[in-house]
């Protein structure tokens, strides 16, 4: 053998890492070749290793990581002279896709270089940061399957993508001014473009006007965020009168260093942090609420927006109420027309949708899209070895998974299924990933629910179905996020959301649960109480107040705060839940939380958003000192005695107030007592999850 041939795994295509082999080929004086394939990086060096797959590691591009390396010996027919980047290979793509990345500092840089030839470019971008996944239309991840491949490469780009030496070495999206996408302002009947277009859209957006950008992967519609006029606009318009809406920053001086850092990152997510940390913002931003989602520019249009404005721009989805973000430009245009006075468009094509991520401060994900997806996330310890599997998750806030081997592939967030379009959008990327990844899969797991679409879409692919208690798939998704082995043994878990499918066709919500990957034990939790008006109860928090205080307070008809509700035609709905009339009963936890937010006179009469009740209830937490009062729950057999909580609550409230309760600011639903008395339930086992791993 007279060489020896290097295997890499991991996100190493479309980050510029075979010109990071080549230059470090070159600097060691080395000869032989590097190329992307179906399996990877494959490079092969005349002579021994020698370190080189050391160098590697240590050296390895911003946006790559490696996840393994094998280096075996190999045999040249002719000894090469020189070392070479060759065409892709062929074969069964394992390799992971790059998520999109914000504009990094060499292209900022250059995008503010008067001598630059792709000064204030809006879509410069090299190997180091662009477009990846929302671009891509199949694999390998090379120019003619991309949606740059309407535009072919200048001479000078050309020359720039095919210098090894060059940031831009087969930088896939690479474009400039003179071959590359171009801007387009539409507005009542005018039409412009390049820097004509963007300079219309600036000053639209300071004269407090609506105007409709086309991102990466998807619209956004903006706005002067410390214009309450324009903003009470966009909410009046897109009739969304009180959700938050996200908010991009100039620049984040003055904020927290861990936002700041998450906010500068590759990802460049939505960062949530609390609103006295930002200036410039209208109350309008985040109505009652005692956090906003704040962002950086992640791409260059954005960057020259921001630049050319130096304010704070609200930049919320670009969609209709009840509908996914529009990707076409056709589509905005048709859909966006009532809200918008102008739009900002260019003719790249977005193929994959991609939302903003949302994360806290802390790096507790919120909602995983852009700049995430779809880095695949390892299996626990014990999940090694797992066929095919497909997961397609539940019908709200919905994201399907491919789990393979030691590694899953979790999609971007898609949102509620039942919404008109979102279901399409699902199914397209599905079948887009499931053809990247050469995904075949063997088996699908579903939610337990059976009117769910996910559930009945799985329900016709002539694939075994395995279902899923939507609780234990919780817990479950828990235990792998913190790295729990397979046979790591039970632990107690307790799941608390809205409403999921219990067991024997409960609705559950608010459970305590002995739980391993395999199995499910139900222990106990909250009491199941009645939605009175089923669906309406979500959206109309006094309906749970009232629900509440038929079932726990017998007398709650002498306290202050149940005027509003004597108010009503609260007998009527009372004679519902004794008959069982509309009115089916669950263990609610999110239920709980509009009750208590209505008891303290923090909700609307109405909701606007899932879970705004809630989130009012947060922000008065948030603004309450700290106080000893503790609210004791205890057990009764296998639930909490609801009772013991809400008398004593009712009496402080009735008191002195809400705020006198001094809530904590993170607010439990019991301390102390007895708790439940446990006592045995079945078992549910899951046997597809038993052989191949939590999905």
């Amino acid at each position: 053998m007279n060489g020896v041939q290097i295997r890499i795994r991991g996100k190493v295509q479309g980050v510029g890492f075979r010109p990071f082999v080549w230059q470090l080929a070159r600097a060691q004086a080395r000869c032989g070749d590097v190329c992307n394939d179906g399996d990877g990086v494959l490079v092969r060096l005349v002579g021994g290793d020698d370190g080189f797959t050391a160098a590697l590691a240590d050296h390895c591009p911003p946006l790559a990581r490696i996840d393994s390396t094998a280096c075996i010996p190999y045999r040249w027919a002719a000894t090469p002279q020189d070392f070479t980047i060759r065409e892709s290979g062929a074969g069964r793509m394992r390799t992971q896709i790059v998520p999109d990345a914000a504009t990094c500092p060499a292209c900022l840089a250059e995008m503010n270089d008067p001598r630059a030839r792709r000064y204030r470019y809006p879509f410069i971008n090299c190997t180091h940061c662009g477009p990846r996944l929302t671009i891509i239309r199949a694999m390998p991840y090379d120019r003619p399957f991309t949606a740059m491949a309407p535009f072919p490469l200048c001479s000078p780009c050309e020359a720039e993508f095919r210098d090894p030496a060059d940031r831009r070495f087969h930088a896939q999206p690479v474009a400039c001014p003179d071959c590359g996408p171009r801007l387009e302002w539409r507005a009542e009947g005018e039409t412009l473009d390049g820097e004509a277009a963007l300079q219309a859209a600036i000053a639209r957006l300071a004269a407090g006007k609506i105007v409709a950008i086309k991102g990466i992967g998807g619209f956004h519609l903006a706005c002067d965020a410390g214009n309450p006029a324009a903003v009470a606009t966009l909410r009046a318009r897109k009739h969304r009168p009180a959700k938050p809406l996200a908010v991009m920053l100039p620049t984040a001086t003055g904020l927290p260093a861990a936002a700041a850092a998450l906010m500068g990152s590759p990802a460049a997510p939505i960062v949530l942090i609390a609103k006295a940390q930002v200036s410039g913002l209208c109350d309008e931003i985040a109505p009652g609420l005692a956090e906003v989602g704040v962002m950086l520019p992640s791409n260059p249009l954005q960057h020259l927006l921001l630049q050319g404005l130096a304010r704070p721009i609200v930049m919320t989805s670009g969609n209709l109420s009840g509908r996914p973000p529009t990707l076409s430009n056709a589509q905005a245009l048709n859909e966006l027309a009532d809200i918008a006075d102008g739009f900002l468009l260019h003719n790249r094509d977005i193929v994959q949708r991609m939302d903003d991520s949302l994360v806290r401060s802390s790096g507790e994900m919120l909602r995983r899209a852009r700049g995430y997806v779809p880095d695949a996330l390892p299996l626990p310890p014990g999940l090694g070895d797992i066929p095919p599997l497909l997961a397609l998750g539940a019908d709200m806030k919905n994201t399907f998974c491919l789990a393979r081997g030691s590694e899953a592939v979790l999609s971007q967030h898609f949102g509620d299924l039942g919404e008109e379009g979102v279901e399409q959008q699902w199914r397209s990327a599905l079948q887009l990933m499931q053809s990247i990844y050469a995904f075949v899969p063997q088996r699908v797991v579903v939610d337990a629910h059976p009117g769910y679409r996910s559930t009945q879409w799985a329900a016709s692919l002539p694939l075994p179905l395995e279902t899923v208690l939507h609780h234990h798939a919780h817990a479950a998704a828990c235990l792998a996020e913190h790295r729990w082995p397979l046979d790591g043994g039970d632990v107690i878990a307790l799941t608390l959301d809205g409403i999921g499918m219990g067991e024997n066709g409960a609705l559950w919500g608010g459970e305590c649960l002995r739980v391993n990957y395999r199995e499910c034990e139900h222990l106990g939790g909250l009491p199941a109480v009645a939605l009175p008006g089923g669906d309406l109860a979500a959206r109309q928090p006094w309906r749970n107040l009232l629900a509440h205080c038929l079932a726990f307070v017998p007398d709650w008809q002498d306290y202050p705060q149940a005027a509003t509700l004597r108010q009503r035609n609260w007998p009527l709905l009372a004679q519902a839940i004794e008959r069982g009339i509309n009115a089916p009963r669950a263990s609610s936890c999110g239920r709980l939380f509009d009750a208590v937010a209505c008891a303290l006179d923090c909700a609307p009469e109405s909701l606007s958003y899932e879970g705004e009740a809630a989130c009012r209830l947060e922000a008065l937490a948030a603004s309450c000192p700290a106080s000893a009062t503790r609210l004791r729950c205890r057990g009764a057999t296998d639930a909490l005695d609801l009772a013991t909580f809400w008398r004593p609550m009712a009496e402080l409230a009735g008191d002195s107030g809400a705020e006198s309760l001094g809530i904590p600011r993170r607010p439990g639903l019991w301390t102390g007592g007895d708790g439940p008395r446990l006592r045995h339930r079945p078992r549910h086992r899951h046997d597809g999850l038993q052989r191949r791993g939590a999905a």
